[in-house]
């Protein structure tokens, strides 16, 4: 009678152990923040399931704008591969935390081969049983549980790795429309410089001037041209670095569209500060505290003991009569109870509150720096456009045609040149700097800048 009670309640719990359903079902849902949410990026789950043939980016030729060069990166960077691949393999290891434990098959044979009686098999007794282990305390649900926020932070993170690399290829994109700039601006000038070498030989072959003012010019002009080298060189770099957002190691297209303008408005600081939470290096840290909970959670779990069950059948060969046999086995929770375990999670946990708090402290601090880098370029062209660059330009077309007059010498030319180009550089470079900080912002609140202007403009 005792015997079968507790056959009976060894198939019972071992009927639980398979019927009961994992707690935490998978979450296939993305994560997208507004910024560059537009732009189609590399799902693993639908093309090339292997990845032994990745697939090879278009080349484009021509003109190349921002838009087509954002959707090649985001389709087709490798490294954006590489984080999706991370959440499918973090799907599988939330998978395999929901498994069941295998149950054990054993063959016993005892009572056999012996001395005298025992010698053949005729005595022997037979056992086949099966064995389960039964886990206590929810630690499949609580293991579970863990690897499904595990895999909600890769998605994080691949979102994070997502606005990185739409960042880094905006700002790559925003370098080669500055070399552009710089080679057409270096062209130029090389060919003042050769014009004014012309003019400046005409002008001592008329005996109106000094041979050592044709050998400045002729400096002039050398120095103007290897400026023109050097700037097609930082070009055809730029070029390439762009290229190799997605994965081309020569750049096939012509040039890009010179498509950075100055808008006509600014969001307030504020306005900026407000919209960092959407940030995913900030949002992100909800999902790693509930992550670091569940990790206490299963190792507060792992100090209650396991049970495992067993049933089987024996067979008796001298005899023929055949019974049932059932064991449990209970671990005794004498030394190791995880101690250790769940000191290393509690203090892991508080690791990662001070962490959050760093990470909020690094954001503001860098959102405050790419801000004020923002809105000192934007001055700066303001006044560019407005005042330096008209006035350097009337000021070397008119030291330019009193040189050719006889009314001013050959030095204020070339420093009115000078200082032309000068400018010119300043616009590029301001012009870059300003469009940089903009990527760094937007990359900091994941969203269009334009968007909190937009927001400012309906309320207003």
């Amino acid at each position: 009678m005792f015997m079968r009670s507790i056959v009976s309640w060894g198939l019972l719990f071992l009927g639980l152990a398979f019927s009961v359903s994992p707690l935490f079902a998978a979450e296939t849902g993305q994560i997208n923040s507004p910024l560059g949410q537009n732009y189609p990026v590399y799902q693993p789950s639908t093309e090339n399931s292997d990845d032994s043939n990745p697939v090879v980016a278009p080349a484009p030729k021509g003109e190349l704008g921002l838009q087509q060069a954002l959707a090649l990166t985001m389709r087709y960077n490798a490294d954006l591969a590489a984080s999706a691949w991370e959440i499918k393999a973090r799907a599988g290891q939330e998978r395999q935390a929901g498994l069941l434990p295998n149950p054990d098959f054993s063959f016993e044979a005892e009572n056999f081969a012996g001395d005298n009686d025992m010698k053949d098999y005729d005595v022997a007794e037979t056992t086949f049983s099966v064995s389960q282990l039964v886990e206590l305390g929810g630690k499949r649900g609580k293991r579970q549980q863990a690897a499904s926020l595990e895999r909600q932070l890769a998605a994080w993170d691949h979102e994070a790795k997502r606005l990185d690399i739409l960042t880094g290829a905006t700002k790559a994109y925003i370098d080669v429309v500055a070399a552009q700039q710089r080679v057409d601006k270096s062209r130029v000038l090389a060919e003042l410089a050769g014009a004014v070498h012309r003019a400046v030989r005409e002008r001592v072959e008329a005996g109106k001037v000094s041979p050592l003012e044709l050998t400045r010019a002729g400096v002039e002009y050398s120095a103007a041209r290897l400026e023109s080298i050097k700037a097609k060189r930082e070009l055809a770099a730029a070029r390439k670095v762009l290229a190799s957002f997605w994965g081309a190691s020569v750049a096939r297209f012509d040039r890009v569209a010179d498509d950075l303008v100055l808008p006509s408005d600014l969001p307030s600081f504020e306005q900026v500060v407000g919209a960092v939470g959407q940030n995913p290096d900030l949002a992100r840290w909800a999902t790693e505290l509930k992550q670091k909970q569940a990790e206490q959670s299963l190792a507060r779990a792992e100090a209650v003991p396991d049970l495992t069950f067993s049933v089987g059948l024996r067979n008796f060969q001298e005899t023929g009569d055949n019974a049932l046999v059932a064991g449990l086995e209970i671990p005794l929770q004498l030394f190791d109870r995880n101690q250790g375990g769940r000191e290393q999670a509690a203090a892991t946990y508080h690791r990662t509150r001070r962490e959050q708090q760093a990470a909020q402290a690094r954001i503001n601090a860098e959102l405050s720096t790419a801000y004020q880098e923002l809105k000192s370029a934007r001055e700066e062209l303001l006044v560019l456009d407005k005042e330096l660059l008209p006035g350097a330009q009337q000021a070397f077309e008119a030291a330019n045609l009193g040189y050719r007059e006889g009314k001013f010498g050959f030095l204020i030319m070339v420093d009115a040149q000078r200082t032309l180009f000068e400018v010119r550089g300043q616009h590029v470079d301001a012009l870059a700097t300003y469009h940089k900080a903009k990527a760094d912002i937007e990359r900091l609140i994941a969203r269009p800048l334009v968007s909190l202007t937009t927001e400012s403009n309906i309320k207003k």
